[in-house]
């Protein structure tokens, strides 16, 4: 996939293991961010990316980040489409009780590319049945 650098202290993603589905990104700051309880900030990452048709990317938190700092990316997952070309930004949100302070070129979220449907929507008065029907949240648990 294509990537290119639009700052020179830009890091490419890196995947932490043979198997990891998740590429880190990292930060591209000239100094330390601190990210105050409650607080969101958009961290630069100083790439951008050519993201085939057909796939998307999506933004995770990094699961170390997220149980040692308490941030994680404020919309939870970002969605990153083919025809995007600009910088690659994440906001991270501070949801622990302490300032938490996130430095140059620290491993921010985590980007996973994947392929998606495109569907088209069509309006009906009925849908099929099935045995679920319309239960939700939690109906599947109990009798």
């Amino acid at each position: 996939m294509k990537i290119k650098k639009l700052n020179e202290n830009a890091v490419i993603p890196t995947y932490g293991t043979e198997y990891s589905a998740g590429a880190d990104l990292y930060a591209c700051t000239e100094e330390d961010i601190t990210i105050n309880s409650g607080e969101t900030k958009l961290i630069k990452t100083g790439i951008a990316m050519e993201i085939p048709v057909g796939y998307a990317g999506f933004i995770y938190a990094r699961s170390g980040l997220a149980s040692k700092k308490g941030l994680a990316p404020a919309n939870k997952v970002g969605v990153i489409d083919a025809d995007y070309r600009g910088e690659v930004m994440v906001a991270l949100y501070n949801q622990s009780n302490e300032p938490q302070v996130i430095a140059a070129k620290e491993r921010i979220a985590q980007l996973v590319i994947a392929p998606f449907l495109k569907v088209e929507f069509e309006e009906v008065d009925e849908l099929t049945e099935t045995v679920r029907g319309a239960g939700g949240f939690g109906s599947t648990g109990t009798k």
